[in-house]
């Protein structure tokens, strides 16, 4: 029986691209059409949802789609590129390998490699499906003849999605707190952030802080940030919170005052939605796909001047009118980008492929 079948280097249950996942094979099976996902590495947590990729070889059927979630180097590219099924990539952006070449040759040559990848999926694929605009570009500029957009199908946690929080300002006895979530890696530019904490906290708000979540993605760049906090004299102000689950991260929205994202480059940002659902207001460097997912519900800086950060921050706190606009923004943006029918909108674009072969 031909399917829709879906391919990713390893399942992992709490992040985007595997949430993303699970939630297209559901919304599939609820079309009555049959659907797996194949992975590379079986992983404990998912293994109940996930098929060692070698494995489709057997159960292949003539007119099945095939859909490669496309974030890093894997073999499954070439592997996928090599066969007869209609090929799809749902490309989720690649990290540019200069931004990681300082901190980590090995994952700067892996990003190398996926740009490779990119070009050899090119010529083989039907459809490519982009999580924003900015993302698209990438893949027209790689080659891809016939793209489309549609956000993160399971964007939101389900913790973060059925979160609720005031509109207005929290009245702080104490400093403000800040909140940074996502991997904590060289292209997400925490040190932005931490610079910035210690001019406020020189200038403004001697007791704010910042909470740092995410899992650190190189040793090297994590190490530097903490020697950075150490040196600012932030020790007791900054807190790394590592990797948490979703209800970890509702808890500290619900914590924060603002989300600060300091990204040198990003094809999403799920943050920032997530913010939004949480109703609480971002501020962000003008970067990437953030000026495009926020779509003027937050506040970006167009500049890296940590001076400017902090005042921008500032402004923001120091003004419920303005924080209440941001916040309404967001929910407004929220519903625009109307994530809770992204995995039917994306199914919707698949059904027509079933059926034939592409040579």
């Amino acid at each position: 029986m031909k399917g829709i079948y879906h391919f990713v280097p390893v399942l992992h249950r709490g992040d985007a691209v595997g949430r993303h996942t699970l939630r297209l094979r559901d919304a599939t099976r609820a079309r009555g059409v049959s659907s797996d996902i194949y992975v590379d590495l079986v992983q404990d947590e998912t293994a109940d949802d996930t098929l060692p990729a070698p494995d489709y070889e057997a159960r292949a059927q003539p007119g099945d789609v095939v859909v490669y979630q496309f974030a890093t180097a894997s073999s499954m590219a070439p592997w996928l590129a090599g066969r007869r099924e209609t090929l799809v990539v749902n490309y989720h952006n690649i990290t540019p390998p200069e931004l990681l070449e300082p901190w980590d040759h090995y994952l700067a040559l892996g990003q190398a490699r996926a740009l490779g990848d990119l070009e050899v999926l090119a010529a083989r694929t039907a459809l490519a499906v982009a999580d924003s605009a900015y993302n698209e570009a990438h893949l027209t500029e790689a080659g891809f003849a016939a793209t489309a957009v549609v956000p993160p199908s399971a964007a939101l946690g389900p913790e973060v999605a059925a979160a609720e929080r005031s509109a207005a300002p929290r009245q702080r006895a104490e400093g403000a707190r800040w909140l940074a979530v996502g991997r904590v890696a060289p292209n997400k530019a925490v040190e932005h952030a931490i610079t910035a904490l210690a001019l406020t906290r020189q200038h403004a708000d001697p007791a704010a802080k910042l909470r740092i979540i995410g899992r650190p993605v190189t040793d090297t760049y994590e190490r530097a940030l903490r020697r950075l906090v150490d040196e600012l004299g932030l020790t007791d102000a900054v807190t790394f919170a590592g990797h948490a689950s979703d209800a970890a991260v509702a808890d500290s929205y619900a914590w924060a005052d603002v989300l600060v994202v300091t990204s040198e480059h990003e094809g999403f940002c799920v943050p920032v939605v997530e913010s939004m659902a949480a109703g609480l207001p971002v501020v962000a460097f003008d970067q990437g796909a953030l000026p495009e997912v926020l779509g003027g519900a937050g506040i970006l800086v167009a500049t890296r001047d940590p001076y400017a950060l902090s005042r921008a921050i500032g402004d923001l706190l120091a003004d419920p009118a303005e924080h209440l606009r941001v916040v309404e923004a967001g929910r407004n943006r929220l519903a625009e980008l109307n994530l809770g029918s992204a995995a039917e909108r994306f199914v919707d674009l698949l059904l027509p492929l079933m059926g034939g072969t592409t040579r």
